[in-house]
């Protein structure tokens, strides 16, 4: 009896010791992730938030002029904060624009986000798109919800075989930037085999990959050789034009 008591003890306390190890290691990589996800610069937060917060994600409102939203995953670890210079230029052309918020900003954790904006604005058409990671998470859902998507937006970014679009008929769009140093050019080309042949490629000359945001530097990418404000201008102006003609 009293080793069967003991046996017991261990049992418990072997239980107790692996659920306090399984906590610190969570909220540790809590910490680590939170630690090193990119902030947005002071002048995207400023322009962020004149935008409408939701539970899910923020809406930077195009007043109706137009019936296509567009729905961004942003990047890995990038706040989505970072991408309210460009989305608030898209919006003043007339597109809603709505930039979800991922557990621990990683898109990877929440690959259906785009579920809950399209659900609450039934009427609305949608663009799905992403940068970096979040333009692959982005393209899965819209290869799963081809019916329910009107096209894809990849911001130095590119889509896997399980985000195949090429049959989709989707109009597609792909932008990258020449001093990208994150980007995988070698995977980006071979990704181009899940695309549709009617794909549009543009490339902002001396752009980088974290000047698709607005958040500073990224660790492994090259110099840019234009400055954020004028990346988030190009960019901006080259979604809009796309936008125009695929509508």
């Amino acid at each position: 009896m009293q080793k069967a008591r003991q046996k017991k003890s261990l049992a418990k306390k072997i239980g107790l010791g692996f659920l306090i190890l399984i906590t610190v290691l969570i909220v540790g990589s809590g910490i680590y992730l939170k630690v090193n996800t990119y902030q947005a610069t002071e002048k995207a937060l400023t322009v962020s938030q004149k935008a409408k917060e939701e539970p899910g994600y923020t809406l930077y409102a195009g007043n109706k002029k137009q019936t296509t939203g567009i729905v961004f995953y942003p990047g890995a670890l990038v706040a989505p904060e970072s991408y309210s210079l460009w989305a608030s230029q898209v919006a003043k052309a007339g597109y809603d624009v709505y930039v979800l918020h991922v557990p621990l900003n990683l898109a990877v954790l929440s690959p259906n986000a785009a579920s809950k904006v399209m659900e609450q604005h039934p009427d609305e058409k949608f663009i799905l798109a992403g940068h970096s990671l979040g333009g692959v998470m982005a393209s899965r859902y819209a290869a799963q919800n081809s019916s329910q998507i009107s096209g894809m937006i990849f911001l130095a970014s590119y889509p896997d075989e399980k985000g195949s679009l090429k049959e989709s008929g989707l109009p597609v769009l792909s932008i990258t930037a020449t001093n990208d140093g994150v980007l995988n050019w070698k995977t980006y080309d071979e990704a181009k085999q899940y695309l549709p042949e009617a794909t549009e490629y543009l490339s902002i000359e001396g752009g980088n990959h974290a000047g698709f945001g607005s958040y500073g530097n990224q660790k492994g990418d090259n110099q840019a050789t234009i400055d954020n404000g004028q990346q988030q201008e190009e960019l901006g102006k080259a979604i809009i034009g796309w936008l125009q003609k695929a509508r």
